[in-house]
């Protein structure tokens, strides 16, 4: 059965080897190796020290971490950022249960605005999120490509009539 707990320092490690993880399925789906650098799960200490151990979460089945949670509050406004979940776990219940978590906290510190900001490949996550009532654009962000590199774009999403890859 998984439960939800607020991090602790001992997580550290975990929570290190779920940001590469993450890091390795983003890697994946757009097809770039370069995601990411050579040592991915070192982004979690900074966004630990961002974010603050107390507002981070994690899902744990009997002992094992797999999954975790962020929620950044400026004000009125938060973030969640990000949620991640072991890859041999996706799928069994742990990206919601920490999503409801996320969410909760956000309204028990009341917060006016909720985000979160998947990937545009990660459909999964999309769909989780859409799930979950996250179904208003509050902003969109572009890129172009300054230096030639090996990532393959795919015909994404219309948005105003305009076609964007992702």
């Amino acid at each position: 059965m998984i439960s939800i707990r607020a991090y602790e320092d001992g997580d550290l490690e975990h929570c290190r080897q779920l940001w590469r993880q993450l890091t390795e399925h983003h890697r994946e789906i757009y097809g770039d190796r370069t995601i990411g650098g050579d040592q991915p799960g070192l982004f979690f200490d900074d966004h630990l020290a961002r974010v603050g151990a107390a507002r981070i979460w994690v899902a744990v089945d009997d002992v094992i971490v797999c999954g975790t949670v962020g929620l950044i509050v400026d004000g009125d406004e938060a973030e969640i950022e990000p949620v991640v979940v072991m890859r041999d776990r996706r799928g069994d219940g742990a990206g919601h249960l920490l999503l409801t978590h996320a969410i909760a906290e956000a309204r028990r510190l009341g917060v006016r605005f909720l985000s979160i900001a998947p990937v545009a490949r990660n459909r999964r996550a999309i769909e989780l999120f859409l799930r979950e009532g996250f179904a208003t654009v509050g902003r969109i962000e572009l890129f172009t490509e300054l230096k030639p590199s090996d990532r393959r774009w795919e015909d994404g999403i219309t948005v105003h009539d305009l076609p964007l890859r992702l």
